[in-house]
């Protein structure tokens, strides 16, 4: 069951492409979360690969358009180091924006051996919809982030005498 949130701005989904079978199915899998939530307002910004992930993120965020971004797109082991790289740097970017902007990013990259593994991470596969779960991350920080906002506490400690 998604997370109940209202909000007033667009969800951004930043798609990755290089596997495009799997692409579609995690936008599906997002999608269909998003409109589970009653959330309609969507944009979509694809890129060739997961190693473009966290540009476009940080794009959106910094437009102040989104309430949130998520980023779905896949990389598969081959047979050079560059899936470790490629992985680590998707992961650590996305995680930067977020943190730097303050805009919840889902982190729905699978990072997987074969496709095999990944078409059972996706939309009708047999494990987990990865997809689903990255706009899950997204609505649960905003669901926090509506929470927290309005609230003051006091800034630093308290001294008792």
């Amino acid at each position: 069951m998604p997370t109940r949130v209202k909000i007033d701005q667009p969800i951004a989904l930043c798609v990755a492409r290089f596997y495009d079978e799997l692409a579609e199915k995690l936008e599906a899998g997002a999608r269909a979360t998003l409109a589970e939530a009653g959330i309609s307002d969507i944009d979509v910004f694809e890129v060739p690969g997961a190693f473009e992930l966290p540009l476009i993120a940080k794009y959106a965020a910094l437009s102040g358009r989104y309430a949130g971004v998520v980023c779905l797109g896949a990389v598969v082991r081959g047979e050079t180091d560059h899936y470790d790289y490629v992985c680590a740097e998707a992961a650590r970017g996305i995680q930067q924006v977020q943190l730097e902007t303050g805009v919840p990013c889902g982190f729905g990259v699978l990072t997987v051996d074969s496709i095999e593994q990944a078409s059972e991470r996706v939309q009708g596969g047999s494990k987990r919809d990865t997809g689903r779960h990255a706009v899950d991350a997204v609505l649960a920080s905003l669901v926090v982030k509506e929470a927290l906002a309005g609230r003051r506490g006091q800034a630093g400690f308290a001294v008792s005498e």
